[in-house]
């Protein structure tokens, strides 16, 4: 589970990439493809990224886990790109005026300000995919979901018990993460 926002964290930083407008004289020229896809990988629910991936991967956690990965891939980017463009241009342009790369500005202007934005997106959709990947457990995608479902349908109330209160565990584990992940980078 913690590799799926991992992957998807790094797959939508690169298509946000070209899909945002980093200062006025940027071209963009990639930006209307990549906006296109990362509507195209978020506008599908996890639900139905499962279903298609159900057919050509078998049951099983596989299925569920590119599911989560593919619609997770489009809300980051999404995210990432306009957290990108949000950033101030004022440390960008110093740099640029000083005729330092456009990698370069990247790396030490754009990404410093907006890198505690994206942890915090990015952790939060870890936090969400535990939730989905349970409804994507239910229809055959395994994991928690699967145990979840299991275990209901034969009325097993203490083991569903369990895996609920493993639930819970996990989504206030990554919010803590998540918390102290923010204080040390905003320090």
């Amino acid at each position: 589970m913690g590799a799926i926002p991992l992957l998807a964290s790094l797959a939508g930083l690169a298509l946000a990439l070209p899909a945002a407008r980093l200062h006025e004289q940027d071209r963009a020229r990639a930006r209307g493809p990549s906006r296109l896809l990362l509507n195209a990988l978020r506008s599908i629910p996890e639900l139905v990224w499962a279903t298609l991936l159900l057919i050509s991967a078998g049951l099983g956690p596989f299925a569920g886990t590119l599911a989560l990965a593919l619609h997770t891939t489009g809300v980051l980017g999404r995210l990432f790109a306009e957290a990108l463009e949000n950033a101030a241009p004022g440390p960008a342009a110093a740099l640029r005026l000083q005729g330092v790369g456009e990698g370069r500005i990247l790396l030490w202007a754009t990404l410093p300000q907006v890198l505690p934005q994206l942890l915090s997106y990015a952790l939060y959709r870890w936090e969400n995919n535990i939730r989905a990947a349970t409804v994507l457990g239910v229809v055959g995608a395994g994991g928690l979901g699967q145990l979840l479902s299991f275990h209901l349908g034969l009325f097993h109330m203490p083991k569903t018990a369990t895996i609920l209160l493993a639930m819970l565990a996990l989504v206030l584990l990554v919010d803590a993460g998540s918390l102290l992940a923010r204080r040390v980078l905003t320090r």
